[in-house]
């Protein structure tokens, strides 16, 4: 006999990967229960009693936005290992400025601002657990004496400032060839500082 217990979680993590399908294509600023649930073939009170609420439902999404980007991370820094912080920062860019991947950064700039200006709520605590996770791949490229160091933690810092500044520039212009251009040249002025 079946678990009705499983049947929902069940029914809640495939709503919940629709509901993230559907994010993802039109953002997450004015999301509504009533267009997101006919998108999914659902219904309001389902994906209310499934999250207990539109706010849970939203966390749900954020969390599952902040799996996909640590899964990134961690596929980054496995794939070879990097000479260091320039060389991850350059793998780093080619993931983030490969066209398949901009409505996925997209949601994330959106969670990243609402972060920023509503500290509270289902956004909550998104931006600086992003910055963390992101100075965390970034430490482990740097020898473990450089890694413990002001200066160490200053260079992750610039580089973690030049991927986002790019990134932001590049979904607003959608110049690949300029952005990166100067991305790499900025993390390459950082290799000569070190």
């Amino acid at each position: 006999m079946t678990d009705p217990g499983s049947m929902e979680s069940a029914r809640k993590r495939e709503l919940l990967d629709l509901a993230y399908d559907y994010v993802l294509r039109h953002g997450l600023s004015d999301l509504s229960l009533r267009p997101l649930a006919a998108a999914i073939d659902s219904s309001p009170r389902v994906l209310l009693f499934l999250f207990g609420s539109k706010e849970q439902l939203l966390r749900a999404l954020l969390r599952r936005a902040r799996a996909d980007e640590l899964q990134v991370l961690d596929r980054i820094a496995a794939q070879r290992p990097p000479a260091d912080l320039t060389e991850t920062g350059l793998q780093i860019w080619d993931w983030l400025s490969a066209p398949a991947h901009r409505d996925l950064l997209k949601v994330w700039l959106e969670a990243y601002a609402r972060s920023v200006t509503e500290p509270t709520g289902p956004w909550a605590g998104f931006a600086q657990d992003t910055v963390s996770d992101w100075l965390t791949l970034l430490a482990r490229t740097q020898p473990g004496s450089q890694r413990r160091t002001k200066s160490g933690l200053a260079r992750r810092t610039r580089a973690l400032a030049i991927l986002r500044g790019g990134l932001i520039d590049l979904l607003a212009t959608d110049e690949t060839d300029r952005v990166t251009a100067a991305v790499r040249s900025d993390l390459a002025e950082l290799r000569a500082r070190e």
